[in-house]
């Protein structure tokens, strides 16, 4: 496959470890005669370390075949975030470590999630493009309508803050894009 496939969710081959995609950054060049660049971020499988690299949008690179699995999250703790397999009801823990740009994202009941399976060993997993979470805490909504959309940071039942608009109060619920980690709408 070429770097300009990339996408998260994948498992790729370099230099003999398998590490899972977590995140791919579109760089165009200035200039007409510059490559593209694809900077993925992501974690080795096994060893659970950090990965970072650039490729170049023709360059060739070799991905790991894996299952996608219907799973349920069941619980966070010191050890990880623990999940079940919908078909065969096994238990899988990730670590924190690997879990930790997903973790503001995950509530009990959170449906769509899918656990990513080689050779019987789950890599990661993915979530649903967007969840729903409910504001715990923001400034107050402004009476007086403005002419520009103004917006304010709001701490959700997970601890994530995002900006949203001035007139969202405490207690509504309200969807987040998993990947950008933005306001999308009222749920």
């Amino acid at each position: 496959m070429k770097a300009s496939e990339l996408k998260r969710g994948l498992v790729l081959q370099v230099d003999g470890r398998n590490i899972f995609v977590k995140d791919v950054q579109v760089q165009t060049a200035a200039s007409r005669s510059g490559n593209t660049l694809y900077k993925t971020r992501g974690y080795d499988v096994v060893s659970r370390q950090k990965f970072e690299r650039g490729y170049k949008g023709d360059e060739v690179i070799n991905t790991v075949d894996f299952e996608r699995r219907a799973v349920q999250f069941l619980y966070r703790d010191n050890d990880g975030c623990t999940f079940m397999d919908k078909e065969s009801y096994e238990q899988h823990t990730l670590s924190l470590v690997s879990m930790e740009e997903d973790l503001p994202y995950l509530t009990d009941g959170l449906e769509g999630i899918f656990a990513l399976v080689a050779d019987s060993t789950v890599l990661g997993v993915e979530l649903p493009a967007t969840v729903v979470l409910e504001i715990v805490e923001c400034a107050p909504a402004m009476k007086a309508a403005s002419a520009s959309a103004r917006s304010k940071p709001a701490t959700l039942t997970t601890g994530l803050v995002v900006q949203v608009p001035e007139y969202l109060t405490p207690g509504e619920l309200i969807k987040i894009n998993t990947l950008t980690g933005e306001f999308m709408s009222r749920a």
